[in-house]
């Protein structure tokens, strides 16, 4: 199964579609809650190059981006690609 990682706060509507998308394709994710966790988002902009908004996504160590960027490599096929395993 894909590692993936998302970095999210509480009532973030773009987190919750972003979770919803990865739910309705079977899948596990860990979430860090930038807003309870100041590591968190320390850790977040640094693995971003700075992004402050949430979501922001990793699935097996790439970085997807957020909401957006996920919806749009769903739409692409990219997807699966970055799901498969290596």
């Amino acid at each position: 199964m894909a590692d993936i990682e998302i970095y999210s706060s509480a009532f973030c509507g773009y987190c919750t579609a972003a979770k919803s998308l990865l739910k309705a394709k079977g899948l596990e994710w860990r979430e860090f809650r930038v807003d309870q966790d100041m590591q968190a988002r320390a850790a977040m902009a640094t693995r971003t190059g700075g992004a402050r908004t949430v979501p922001q996504i990793f699935i097996n160590g790439h970085y997807v981006g957020g909401f957006d960027q996920l919806a749009a490599a769903e739409r692409s096929g990219k997807l699966a690609e970055l799901l498969a395993p290596p």
